[in-house]
């Protein structure tokens, strides 16, 4: 979820990159050599991977496909009990089994291709096949902040306005609130993709990454890349400084109502209605501010230790993530595991 996926990283930012990780390339892009135009276009990028370890290699794989397991079999649990069970046609629910799609979609678009790489010694991606992932990581992780935004506004209508719930929170708001998460996230993806993906690259096609991940790539671009960077500020603008504050303020308005609340009872009944949501949130950003607040290496050695801790931070967002999403909102939830039980309790009796 919720809450790159590098807001990918979800194996990339999602890519929704940082800021001062973005501004970073600026000193980059002063150093590219022109004279690269001469030379053939990339038509492949090779990825080095998630570790120069070989002899790792098979318990990576296994833990990837356990976990990748755990993401279809959780996030699919949580559409099929939101749609199957009429007491969890809720907008809290709608936008949950929305979060477990993306999350579904946003994995399987990275971690075959991953797992693959672990079973044969060609790690490359296509020119296309980059694009298309890098279009699928952005979508997902622009989604994913939006979404998470509304889901905070639900909750804050929940507790600051119960009374008025019903009539704010109506199927006329909260799907075209979802469809509009989409939307932007999609637009915000073609515009990134397309303007990674007009650059030349006609040097080295070495990806030191184990995906497509956006800053990974612009590294390998033979042109200015001055427009991707201003998008790219602007995008985070948008999708994660807005949000971040969109939902601080909602939690700020939750927390001094709870407060209010003059039983412990009552305040803990409120309180749990948000706590799954509130813990996705501090995972998902946490990551992400993690990954671009923590200090710079300045020797080589410190460098390359830097970009394999980069790396299992983007597994950690990539993989760990959408696989705690569910498993915490059903583990802390009475109505999705009542549902559950509901589900397998009919599936039984038609058998």
């Amino acid at each position: 979820q919720v809450i790159q996926l590098n807001c990918t990283s979800y194996f990339v930012l999602i890519q929704i990159t940082c800021i001062p990780a973005s501004i970073e390339f600026l000193s980059v892009k002063e150093n590219i050599n022109m004279g690269k135009y001469n030379q053939s276009s990339v038509t492949e990028f090779v990825l080095l991977g998630l570790t120069g370890y070989p002899e790792l290699e098979a318990i990576y794989f296994v833990l990837v496909l356990c976990m990748y397991l755990v993401i279809l079999l959780g996030n699919g649990v949580i559409i099929t009990v939101s749609v199957c069970d009429s007491h969890l046609h809720t907008p809290m629910y709608f936008f949950l089994s929305n979060l477990s799609f993306l999350d579904i979609c946003y994995t399987s678009s990275s971690i075959p291709l991953f797992l693959s790489s672990f079973l044969t010694s060609k790690k490359t991606i296509s020119f296309s096949g980059c694009g298309v992932q890098m279009f699928l990581s952005f979508a997902m992780g622009a989604t994913e902040c939006v979404l998470l935004s509304m889901m905070a506004f639900d909750r804050y209508v929940a507790i600051c306005n119960p009374l008025r719930y019903p009539i704010i929170m109506s199927k006329t708001s909260y799907v075209p609130m979802a469809a509009g998460s989409w939307i932007a996230g999609g637009v915000n993806s073609v515009l990134q993709t397309s303007l990674a993906m007009k650059l030349p690259f006609c040097g080295d096609n070495v990806i030191n990454h184990f995906t497509c991940e956006i800053l990974a790539v612009l590294k390998l671009a033979c042109a200015d890349i001055s427009i991707n960077i201003i998008s790219m500020v602007v995008a985070n603008v948008i999708f994660l400084v807005a949000p971040v504050l969109f939902i601080f303020i909602s939690y700020v308005f939750i927390l001094s109502t709870i407060l209010r609340i003059p039983s412990a009872e009552g305040k803990r009944k409120a309180f749990s209605t948000c706590s799954a949501h509130l813990t996705v949130v501090i995972i998902f950003y946490g990551t992400i501010l993690f990954m671009y607040a923590k200090p710079k290496a300045k020797d080589s050695s410190g460098a390359d230790k830097e970009q394999v801790t980069d790396k299992i931070i983007s597994l950690f967002y990539g993989v760990v993530t959408p696989m705690l999403n569910p498993l915490i909102y059903s583990l802390r939830n009475k109505d999705v595991k009542a549902a559950l039980k509901n589900l397998l309790s009919r599936r039984l009796i038609c058998k």
